[in-house]
């Protein structure tokens, strides 16, 4: 069974989903949720995992928080399993581009394959691919068309890109 709560956040409603164990996603936006979740989730703001999870996600908003630190069920390729490790590696205010991700996986010409591997990640801001931009210092696609998301989390943490 999963559980979800709503965090609201600066960036809109925010779709924090659990199991017993684990953070297994973060939907932005009440359309990716119900796009993404098609097996039964439960309405459960008092799960304990989700009440952590919004607690950092609040701290996170408000500046407090660089780092996530929750139980997470990640479900990917190895590719894209690798692709997140290289993420979470991205200090907070820090952005690198889609070719350092390919360059520190040793695959310099997985360039698109990263792309997509962000766009599948379903644990945005935990696993911060917000961070990834364009060689030319350019905000390029986030969750989907999002680019303006990207932007505001980018602001937050005070990362430097072009506009």
């Amino acid at each position: 069974m999963k559980y979800y709560t709503i965090y609201q956040s600066s960036i809109g409603e925010i779709y924090v989903v659990a199991d017993e164990n684990h953070i297994v996603a973060l939907h932005i936006g009440n359309e990716d949720f119900l796009e993404s979740e098609k097996e039964e989730v439960q309405k459960n703001s008092s799960h304990p995992l989700l009440m952590q999870a919004v607690q950092q996600l609040d701290e996170y908003f408000s500046g407090k928080r660089k780092d996530f630190d929750l139980p997470l069920q990640e479900k990917g390729t190895i590719f894209q399993t690798r692709v997140w490790n290289e993420l979470k590696k991205i200090p907070y205010g820090t952005t690198i581009s889609y070719q350092d991700v390919a360059t520190a996986i040793g695959n310099t010409k997985a360039v698109r394959a990263i792309g997509q591997a962000n766009k599948a990640n379903k644990l945005p801001i935990i696993i911060p691919c917000h961070r990834v931009i364009g060689k030319d210092q350019s905000l390029t696609g986030y969750a989907g068309t999002q680019v303006h998301i990207k932007e505001k989390l980018l602001e937050l943490e005070g990362a430097f890109f072009k506009k």
